[in-house]
């Protein structure tokens, strides 16, 4: 129930009907019994401005940014930490007392799922596959964050994903290569920041099976469907699979800290986001 001092925060992007945000943020509130609510709205890009806006004018704790709009919303912010300055783009916006600061956890988030699944990346040769928003987030936690023996960055474009490994060449070893030489990188921590593999495209998988050998372990950032293609051939050939829901849990975590200075309730946003799911 709301009252007169009920404290709002959001998910915008466009769409966001299928977000499971709203029910794993409701359930963590509800959990500490904090007065506040999450609502999900559809925002067209020419009205992003507007909105943020309108949500400063009356007081919001922060917003979640979702796909388009996690490069735009930008342009209508005060001020960004390190690595959302880095990445080029932003997914959690707080309010600090009326100056619009954002922040990037996507890259946090995957690699804090791959720590909740007992995987370290130090000293072992990552494959990201991918070079747009996410795979920057996540490229850029690796080189900033963590000590990968090797950093590859697999893609269609060769021009785009060279482009994502020599800036991050002045920070650790890291080179591009084709989806085609994926088979003989000998990857040890293969993550997926494609969409390749999400629903309605559920038969396509960003990689050959025959890049998968057993002890890989494969983090999908897809979660719906819960098993991609791709994890699927992963446990047949004896990977560790990590579906994209725990990396979605972990990116709600931070974010909850970020605006409300305490520890996630995580068992319990995780229970929501998979009872949303199913």
């Amino acid at each position: 129930m709301t009252t007169g001092g009920t404290r709002l925060c959001c998910l915008i992007g466009d769409p966001v009907a299928h977000s499971l945000s709203p029910r794993m943020f409701g359930a963590t509130f509800s959990k500490l019994n904090m007065d506040y609510v999450y609502l999900a709205f559809r925002v067209r890009r020419e009205d992003l401005g507007k909105v943020l806006e309108g949500l400063r004018a009356i007081g919001f704790v922060g917003c979640n940014v979702t796909m388009p709009h996690k490069i735009e919303v930008v342009k209508y912010l005060d001020r960004l930490d390190e690595m959302a300055q880095l990445i080029g783009s932003v997914n959690v916006v707080a309010n600090r007392g009326g100056e619009l600061v954002g922040y990037n956890t996507d890259g946090a988030g995957a690699l804090a799922s791959l720590d909740a699944e007992g995987v370290d990346v130090d000293n072992r040769r990552v494959l990201v596959v991918g070079y747009g928003g996410a795979a920057r987030a996540v490229a850029f936690e690796l080189a900033m964050r963590r000590k990968p023996a090797e950093l590859l960055i697999a893609g269609r474009n060769q021009t785009k994903a060279g482009g994502l490994a020599g800036t991050l060449g002045k920070r650790v070893r890291a080179r591009a290569i084709a989806l085609g030489q994926a088979e003989t990188a000998e990857a040890e921590v293969i993550i997926n920041a494609t969409p390749a593999g999400m629903y309605p495209r559920v038969e396509e998988s960003p990689l050959p099976e025959a890049v998968l050998r057993r002890g890989v372990a494969v983090l999908d950032l897809v979660y719906d469907p819960v098993e991609t293609k791709l994890l699927r051939l992963a446990r047949g050939k004896g990977c560790k699979v990590i579906n994209g829901l725990e990396t979605l849990v972990q990116q709600g975590a931070m974010t909850f800290t970020i605006w409300t200075g305490l520890e996630a309730p995580v068992e319990e946003m995780r229970q929501a986001a998979r009872e949303g799911l199913a």
